[in-house]
């Protein structure tokens, strides 16, 4: 899974603090706590013909994290949603967009990772790309990472943070093994999720997800368990071992910038008849149904 440029991306409009600009003029100060110290929230959202899938439920994630974190002077939801109208309207987009949505502590009165230096409020940053799902519908090739996600009481997965540099080790033993993308477990040896997406397995018509115990609350994560209540297939949320992964009948991921994706190896292992099973494929049409019908218009 290798992202590439997308030419309508060349001349994006980014918002800065409310600032619009091209992106190579866009700036971020270098006291931002972001920059002094990956100190800061964000979401991915997806836009789907001018709405938004489940913004209401990105922005409350985001402000837990951001209270969790004891930022100042939160924007409002109807704030931050003009932000991204704006970001939108000055694109010109409407559908298959992917949108970085971050809130940085903000900018501090000088370096250092002292929180009270920071004295004018957090920097809200707005990056939407023409980018529609990322992932390979054919299948994705996986390994485990032996970079471990951490527990609660370490880093709290709950709080939606920037220190990403654990899925990034895990997302580079992934490329030099020639995969896709890396399992991360967590303390206990049991899946959390990967490098960049929750985990589904289904064995024997029962759906399986690991527990948020070592990872973020997916909005897509949450999605799909509605969908699958709704169409009548048993889930059961707990721990799950990689010998059950190799074993299971179909194994998919799930996320906002590749939706829903089928994996069909894990480390070397052939994941069922090595092809996108029956029910990664109804989910993924229910899915699609749902994003086409739901969400919140900003355009």
């Amino acid at each position: 899974m290798l992202q590439q440029f997308d030419e309508r991306n060349r001349d994006l409009i980014v918002n800065v603090g409310g600032r619009l600009a091209h992106r190579d003029n866009a700036g971020v100060s270098p006291f931002d706590s972001a920059v002094q110290g990956g100190d800061a929230v964000w979401e991915g959202l997806r836009l789907y013909q001018g709405r938004i899938f489940r913004l209401g439920e990105h922005l409350a994630r985001l402000r837990r994290s951001a209270a969790a974190l004891a930022f100042a002077g939160v924007p409002s939801d109807e704030e931050i949603t003009e932000q991204l109208r704006r970001t939108l309207q000055a694109n010109g987009m409407t559908d298959e967009v992917h949108i970085r949505l971050t809130l940085t502590r903000g900018v501090k009165i000088t370096s250092g990772m002292d929180p009270r230096l920071n004295q004018s409020g957090p920097t809200l940053i707005v990056l939407a790309e023409h980018k529609p799902p990322v992932y390979d519908q054919s299948g994705l090739s996986l390994i485990t990472s032996s970079v471990r996600r951490p527990p609660p009481d370490m880093l709290d997965p709950k709080i939606h943070h920037n220190n990403l540099l654990p899925s990034i080790l895990a997302k580079i033993e992934a490329n030099v093994a020639g995969a896709d993308d890396a399992v991360m477990l967590d303390a206990r040896g049991f899946v959390a999720e990967t490098n960049a997406t929750h985990v589904f397995l289904v064995t024997a018509g029962v759906l399986g997800t690991p527990s948020t115990m070592a990872c973020p609350e997916g909005i897509t994560r949450a999605a799909v368990l509605d969908i699958a209540a709704d169409a009548g297939i048993s889930c059961r949320v707990g721990d799950y071992s990689l010998t059950q992964c190799y074993a299971a009948d179909e194994v998919f991921v799930t996320g906002t910038m590749g939706g829903l994706a089928p994996v069909t190896s894990l480390d070397g292992r052939v994941i069922g008849t090595g092809c996108p099973g029956p029910v990664t494929g109804r989910l993924t049409g229910l899915f699609a149904e749902l994003t086409a019908r739901s969400g919140i218009q900003v355009i």
